[in-house]
């Protein structure tokens, strides 16, 4: 019994032990992070620490948060010695927005008002901290028309470590439009340029009640002359159809211009051709008449809009093998001085990605106003195409202009911004759109904008990762509306480095007396010769048997007095930790860290690379990632019902919890669904038809009258009548 009894003791005794040495690493985590970084850069790179390059300082890390006071007097370090750079913003040009100098309403910042901080020697503003404030103030924009507001500004970023700054959208009144008709003129096509020829003069006129500045142009397009695309024989290539000129790829026919019977007259004047296969080279015309801004006449400040109206699918990317054609698209400008494209049968189609690129580069908004048998798509298409969107387009094209003028609409009262930045780079979008007295909600789009509206936006900025090569910490990054040849650019430097670990700076010194002339001093820290070490190469190896110091090998206040968090070993004051493997590492000045002690969720590390990583046993959450492992998604995003403009989180009926709706359930009412749109024991919406159907199928009710009935009920479709049999029963 007395054995079993002390096996029971033994065995109580280790597990304690075992549990204190597994909570040694996640105590020292949770209050401070810094301590596990032993280079200045590492530290820098770990949100909120400072790095002390005094070579004097004795303290066991020199990585520490200033937010959290060291145990003793001994252990602070000196203030010029403290090396913690602070996220700097330089507002370099600031422009008002056009129309928009009064006072806003949104409660939080204000036009006129500058960003916090100092002027310095370049006359531009600059701030410090974790976040700007304002804009719309450090130029004058009288004479010009301003849509984006501030207009340049530098940063200097730290890793890990977001930062926020405010950005004004307006659309200015009477903005110019430049509007290219690019039109496919195979045979097909010939009732839809008649129509359009005789609607030059309503397009211009309906375009003017939108802009007193506005231009027109025209291209067409067939097909690239080689087989199998078009006949090459001889009679065909003169006349390939009844009424039909030679083929061709792509022509340049009118600079976008104010002239419209000059527009009306060139596509009256084009003369339709005909090919063989059922796709045409759409793609080539669009890249050309893309690229080519001075031939084609696109102005710097204007909305860009590319009308490409066709009756059939295209050719992307590869489809020139089948004529023999193996170069790939350059994406550049080849129009000859007759206008036109000379690479047509000597280069691919372009991609999908190649004309996406060209449209963004170039701030163009393609309408596709394509027949309904070939709507579905480019509807797929259109969802590849930074700011394109589809509408239908009548057989002979008679709804031509009404169609341009809703496009239109459409796009100028919405708008998305869009940005460049490498992946290293986290930018998120927050906004009340119009909505004064709302919230901010996590989105990059806003919609039912008028002329003289203003949108603020709050981005938030965020250094992943510092990329390994230095030349990749100076990034360009633009922030832009989608379609307006406008933007935020920021000059973004990422803080990675710190300049004493570069050879030459004062506190880099070899053989440095605070190293024992053993070792090399970098930033205060001893990187000790070959055969020697400890915390100030004070230590060799013929040493260790003789002396082996276990002082620096005890975390600071411990009550255990395990070394080396009981995962290494001490060696003349320092801890050489247990090696794991090739994925998993334990660290630290006590090994009180690891990259493998973090929560899991469905069997993944921090639920995986994407979502965050395990540092010092606590998962650090990637932007949009929250949670103890990094599991709940923090966008607002895919809670809005998609299609919806201006719809309500959940459609109203419930929350969004990590990125997914949770769905109200009363007495009264169950929705369900993944937007919550479905309410299976929800009144009926009969009572919201009645009034349409009384008039429409009986001419009775409040709407009886034609014309009552026709304008209130036109979303409401018409009742199918119920024929009712009368008879006797045998």
């Amino acid at each position: 019994m007395d054995q079993i009894m002390k096996l029971c003791i033994l065995i109580t005794f280790l597990t304690t032990i075992n549990f204190i040495n597994g909570q040694i690493p996640q105590r020292f985590t949770a209050q401070n992070p810094c301590t596990a970084k032993g280079t200045c850069h590492e530290c820098i790179q770990t949100p909120s620490c400072a790095w002390c390059y005094d070579p004097l300082f004795n303290a066991s890390a020199r990585c520490f948060q200033p937010s959290f006071p060291l145990s003793s007097k001994d252990e602070q370090c000196k203030e010029e010695f403290v090396h913690n750079p602070d996220n700097i913003m330089s507002l370099l040009s600031n422009l008002e927005l056009s129309k928009a100098q009064q006072a806003n309403t949104d409660g939080g910042y204000h036009w006129g008002i500058g960003y916090e901080g100092s002027r310095n020697q370049t006359d531009s503003w600059e701030h410090r901290g974790s976040s700007s404030y304002g804009y719309g103030h450090g130029g004058d924009g009288q004479g010009q028309i301003v849509q984006v507001a501030p207009q340049r500004i530098s940063l200097k970023l730290r890793a890990r470590q977001s930062y926020s700054i405010y950005m004004g959208y307006t659309q200015a009144e009477d903005y110019p439009v430049d509007l290219y008709y690019l039109m496919d003129l195979s045979r097909s096509m010939l009732d839809d340029k008649e129509k359009l020829s005789s609607l030059g003069d309503q397009l211009t006129y309906t375009m003017q009640q939108v802009t007193s500045n506005f231009t027109l142009g025209f291209g067409s397009f067939v097909d690239k002359v080689v087989m199998p695309y078009v006949s090459t024989l001889p009679e065909n290539l003169a006349h390939p159809c009844e009424q039909c000129a030679a083929p061709y790829g792509y022509k340049h026919m009118m600079t976008l211009s104010q002239n419209t019977p000059q527009f009306s007259r060139m596509v009256k004047q084009a003369n339709v051709s005909g090919n063989l296969d059922a796709p045409e080279g759409g793609f080539d015309a669009i890249m050309q008449a893309v690229v080519c801004r001075n031939q084609i006449g696109w102005r710097e400040k204007a909305r860009r809009l590319l009308v490409f109206s066709t009756d059939a699918s295209f050719h992307y990317a590869g489809d020139g093998k089948l004529g023999g054609i193996v170069k790939p698209n350059d994406g550049h400008c080849h129009l000859t001085g007759e206008g036109y494209y000379s690479q047509s049968s000597s280069q691919d189609y372009p991609s999908i990605e190649q004309i996406n690129l060209a449209v963004k580069k170039n701030s163009i908004n393609v309408i596709f106003a394509v027949t309904g048998n070939t709507i579905g798509v480019y509807e797929q298409l259109a969802k590849h195409i930074e700011g394109a969107s589809v509408a239908k387009l009548e057989k002979d094209s008679s709804n031509i202009v009404e169609l341009i003028k809703e496009q239109y609409e459409q796009i100028s009262s919405s708008v998305e911004m869009k940005h460049n930045a490498s992946s290293a780079v986290s930018i998120r979008f927050f906004t009340k759109c119009l909505n004064a007295s709302g919230t901010m909600v996590n989105t990059n789009k806003c919609g039912n904008i008028k002329v003289g509206d203003i949108i603020n936006f709050k981005i938030d900025i965020e250094v992943l990762q510092c990329p390994k090569e230095s030349k990749d910490r100076f990034q360009t990054i633009q922030i832009y509306p989608v379609g307006i040849n406008e933007s935020l650019i920021i000059d973004l430097e990422m803080l990675c480095e710190c300049e004493c670990e570069k050879p030459g700076h004062k506190y880099y010194q070899e053989n440095a007396p605070a190293c024992h002339h053993k070792g090399t001093s970098i930033c205060g820290k001893c990187y000790c010769n070959h055969g020697a070490f400890g915390r100030n190469c004070e230590c060799t190896d013929d040493e260790v048997p003789k002396s082996p110091k276990t002082v620096g090998c005890v975390p600071p206040n411990s009550t255990t007095g395990i070394e080396c968090s009981g995962r290494g070993t001490c060696f003349c004051g320092r801890c050489e930790c247990d090696i794991r493997g090739p994925t998993e590492s334990i660290y630290g000045d006590y090994c009180e860290c690891d990259n493998f002690s973090c929560e899991r969720h469905m069997g993944e590390l921090c639920s995986g690379e994407s979502h965050g990583t395990c540092d010092c046993g606590v998962c650090r959450c990637t932007p949009g990632w929250s949670g103890p492992n990094c599991a709940c998604q923090q966008s607002d995003a895919g809670c809005y019902p998609p299609d919806v403009i201006g719809g309500e989180i959940c459609s109203g009926h419930g929350k969004c919890v990590c990125g997914a709706c949770v769905c109200a359930d009363t007495q009264e009412s169950r929705y369900s669904g993944k937007f919550c749109e479905k309410c299976p024991t929800c009144p009926g919406r009969c009572p919201e038809f009645k009034d349409c159907v009384q008039c429409q199928m009986y001419q009775t009710g409040p709407l009886k009258d034609p014309k009552d009935c026709s304008a209130n009920c036109t979303n409401v479709p018409v009742p199918i009548p119920v024929d009712t049999v009368t008879g006797t029963k045998n």
